[in-house]
Formats: structure tokens, sequence, C-alpha cells
């Protein structure tokens, strides 16, 4: 796969949505002007007005092959496609934010003039975020491999049955209880499901891994944060109905009455492209829309 330009930034949008699809033709325009060539997908191009130097690519294969950066125009649903883009290719991803909270995205739609700027001039740096690896056993055999970049969630299939779970790190188990089912998660994905499951917001910086059950009836059913190098399992019980893995809320794989599923941390990180060096509790203030109205700060 070869391009005219020595430069190339893959574009990844929501066309969905109609803002997206005027951002994106916005950025091409702004990238295209700079003299740096931009890849989308086909599918996507029929519905955005693009000049006809834009190279267009399917799915399938690397399609990433000589970018240096992709860039993703949506919500979170949008960002975690690219994600799976971003790590088969080990190229950056540059998130712009046109959802609601959107904690993978670096920029907002209203700065899309300086975030094209910023890409024109390379400024900006590059972190590897933590992924899991995820295997699915049956009958003691391997009946699946995922990865996830926020969570892994082992779930009930049929909303008037609880799913029956054995919990376990490292090899010892750790409780048993009925309920919706359990989010094992990233740091990055504490924010989301794992969040809403009543888990705690782990740093980005901080090493390691997040079990949190979901809904559970049980004495003991607390969230747990394990070291990085943890092995996390779930186990449904036999007597139980089946239940289904999610993996980033974009695969699915039904897991039978007695599966086994194995989280660890993966092999292969994503990178991500930041553009700012505020902190992290100022992005969850900002995404949260925190009240800190009275914070007088540390005396000088």
């Amino acid at each position: 796969m070869t391009t005219t330009t020595a430069r190339t930034v893959f574009l990844l949008a929501h066309t969905g949505r109609q803002a997206a699809v005027r951002s994106a033709e916005l950025v091409v325009q702004g990238l295209l002007r700079s003299g740096i060539g931009v890849r989308v997908l086909a599918e996507e191009a029929a519905e955005l007005t693009l000049p006809p130097v834009v190279e267009l690519v399917d799915a399938e294969g690397d399609v990433l092959d000589g970018c240096e950066l992709l860039m993703v125009l949506g919500g979170d649903g949008t960002l975690l496609r690219g994600a799976e883009f971003a790590r088969a290719s080990g190229v950056p991803m540059l998130g712009v934010n046109l959802g609601r909270v959107g904690f993978l995205a670096e920029a907002e739609r209203d700065d899309l003039d300086k975030v094209v700027d910023r890409v024109v001039t390379r400024d900006y740096e590059v972190e590897e975020r933590m992924t899991l690896d995820v295997v699915v056993r049956n009958n003691g055999q391997i009946a699946h491999h995922d990865w996830a970049l926020n969570e892994a969630s082992v779930e009930k299939a049929a909303r008037e049955r609880m799913l029956e779970v054995v919990t376990e790190i490292d090899g010892r188990p750790v409780s048993r209880f009925g309920g919706d089912g359990v989010v094992c998660a990233t740091p990055t994905g504490s924010t989301a499901y794992a969040f809403s499951a009543g888990g705690p917001v782990v740093w980005p910086g901080v090493e390691a891994l997040l079990m949190v059950p979901i809904s559970a009836h049980a004495l003991f059913a607390k969230p747990l944060v394990t070291t990085p190098d943890a092995v996390l399992a779930v186990e449904v019980q036999p007597e139980t109905p089946h239940g289904v893995l999610w993996c980033d809320g974009r695969r699915t794989v039904e897991l039978p009455a007695g599966a086994r599923v194995e989280v660890r941390r993966g092999a292969v990180p994503v990178r991500l492209a930041r553009l700012h060096h505020a902190s992290f509790t100022d992005r969850l203030v900002a995404k949260f829309a925190l009240p800190v109205a009275g914070w007088r700060g540390a005396p000088h």
C-alpha cells in the first residue's frame, strides 16, 4: 500500500453523525493544505465529500501501513473502534471527542483547527496504555481469544435470571455470587463500565487490573485492584444459565454454563497521542463536571 506523499494520516469518523461528517471534511482540508496525505475507509468515504487525492482503503488488512497517526472523530464507541486498528499496527491514535464524556479523546470538536496544526508540526507525545488479553475455556479447552483496552465483562444473557459465578485471582478462589456479572478492567477502563458498576477511578499511570462485580447478591462482592501481573478468572457455574463475554462493548461471544474466562495483562499496548500536559485530576473534574467551588489549594 503506497501513497504519493511522504506523510499520511488515517482518518476514522462516526459518519452516522452530521457533526462528525463536517468535522472530518474540515480535518481533511486542513491536512491536505499542509501537504499531508489522508487515508480513509472506503465504506466511510461514501458519506463524505472528499477530494480525489484522498486514498480510499478497505477495512481488511493493515489499513494503517505507512501512516504516522490515526485520527478518530467521534464518541467512545468510535474511539474504541479506532483502538482496534491502532493496536494491530502500533500507530498512535489521536481522538477528538464528538460524544459526551470521551475519556479516550484528547481534544474536543471546538479545537479542530489547533489539533490539525499540532498534527502537522508533530507537536504531540505518545504514551502506551495497558490492554487485556482474554481467553475463554470450555471443558478445559481454549474456545476463544480476545483482547480489550477498557474492559472484558462477563454478563448474564437472560434479563430475568442471575448469573452465578466464582471469581478467582492468581489461581485462588475469591468469592461466589449471583448477579449481573463481573467487569475486568484496565486503569484506562476504570472510568468506563467499571466506574458505572461502582468500581474505583484508577489513574492511567498506575499499573493494575480491576475486578468489579455487577449488581452482586453477596455479602462480599467488592471491587478489587490487583497487581498488573495477576491473572483474573471468572467461572460460570454449571447450574446457571449461559452468559456472554463482551470486550470493550464491541466484540461478544456466548459463554455456556461451565465456561471459564481468564484475563491478564495484554502483550500489546495501545499507543495514544497526547496534546496536553494537564493532570488526570483536571481531566476527571472536567469530564464529569465535578463541583470544586471553595477549593483554596495549598498555601504558598
